[in-house]
Order: C-alpha cells, then structure tokens, then sequence
C-alpha cells in the first residue's frame, strides 16, 4: 500500500513506524526540514520538506497513485485542507486527526475519516484507569479495544445476570472466572465476585463503556 502521511508530530511518527513495520511504501509531508532529516535516519522511506496545503508539494509525494492519506498536525485547518486536496486526487482512504471536535462536522462533509484528539483520549484512558486499578487494555485494533475488568466484591452488578449490565457498544469476548474456568457469555449468567471480564468496545464508545463498566464492576466508596 502506498501512504502519505502529512505531520511528523508524535502521532505521525507512530504511524510511520507501524506503517514502514507493516511493508507499506511510505511518504511523509512535514514543514519541519529537521523532523523530516530525523525520520530519513530510522525509516527508507521518501520525506518530502513542504506545505501539505500546496497541490505541487502533493504531486510530488505521488498523490495520484496513493492508497490512503493521514493529516495528523495539531492544526485542523491544515488537515482539512490537504484532506480536501486529497479527495479532489481520488485518494480512496482518507483519515484525518481532528484536534476540536467542534470541526468534526466539516471533515465529515468532506468525507473524511477522523479520530478525535488523541490527547482527550488517552487523558480520559488514564482518569478512568485511575478510578479502576483492575482495569487493563490487553489491544488496540482498528475500530476499538480490548480490556479486562474485574467485577469486585460488593458492586451493584454482582449477583445479577450479564443482560442487567447498562453499556454501550460492548461485546464480552469471555469471562474467567476464579479457579481458571473460562465461561463464554450468555445473557443468563449471573456475575460472580472477581469474574474478570475481556471486554471489546467500539472506538467512538470507550470513554462511556469505561465510565458505565466501572460505576457497575467497581464497589462504591463509602
């Protein structure tokens, strides 16, 4: 697959790592001529030092035979931008960080594919992993994650049945309860103290399914 990736933040790193690490053919666009000599010392891929916004730095980096485009800059006009670009080339993949959810709706319009700010993300992974120490993400896959969560003694869901649990956008993969048995979920299984559950939730509904699954598994504080 061929990728361009506009922004070498910490984000467009990341995905260039993973990108280069999957065997794509990769191209960054970074106005940073240093961030993108730095890239060129890890990765054999092509960096090109120009404005993403600028339809001769796009044709450059190979617009027209391009698989999938990222703008990943902490700047949402520039993403949009070059995502408009992108789709006026016929790119068939085009994802974009959105740094204000308040411009959401105009990368929608556009027909972009878009991630919320990371950094809201992670902070809202983290308060709730805080409030959960039983809490861990075992993967992160395209469209979601999953976690396991331990029910704990005395929580309001315990002793009631899997199909009372209030969440949204959640698959239970599993639950292992205490002795190792490993019990595929059924709605009529009644939850147990310390039956660890391995949980999928869908991307756009982590942060509520986390709020929901600790407020229901967790005991209240007296």
């Amino acid at each position: 697959m061929y990728i361009i990736i506009v922004g070498l933040g910490g984000i467009g790193r990341s995905l260039v790592r993973q990108a280069v690490e999957h065997g794509n053919n990769v191209v960054v666009i970074d106005q940073d001529e240093a961030r993108c000599s730095e890239i060129l010392e890890h990765y054999d891929i092509l960096a090109i030092t120009g404005n993403a916004t600028d339809k001769s730095t796009l044709e450059e980096a190979g617009i027209d035979r391009t698989d999938a485009f990222v703008a990943t800059t902490s700047d949402d006009a520039v993403n949009l931008m070059t995502c408009w670009l992108a789709k006026r080339f016929h790119v068939p993949n085009v994802v974009a960080i959105v740094n204000q959810p308040a411009h959401s709706e105009f990368f929608k319009e556009v027909g972009v594919r878009i991630s919320e700010n990371p950094d809201d993300l992670v902070a809202s992974r983290l308060y709730y992993w805080t409030e959960n120490p039983k809490l861990q993400q075992l993967a992160s896959i395209p469209g979601g994650s999953i976690f396991e969560i331990m029910a704990e003694e005395n929580a309001p869901i315990v002793g009631h049945e899997i199909r009372e649990l209030k969440v949204k956008d959640f698959v239970f993969i599993a639950i292992r309860r205490a002795g190792g048995a490993l019990i595929i979920p059924s709605g009529n299984v009644r939850i147990q103290p310390g039956d660890v559950f391995t949980v999928f939730t869908k991307k756009e509904a982590e942060e509520d399914c986390l709020r929901l699954l600790n407020k229901q598994l967790k005991k209240s504080a007296d």
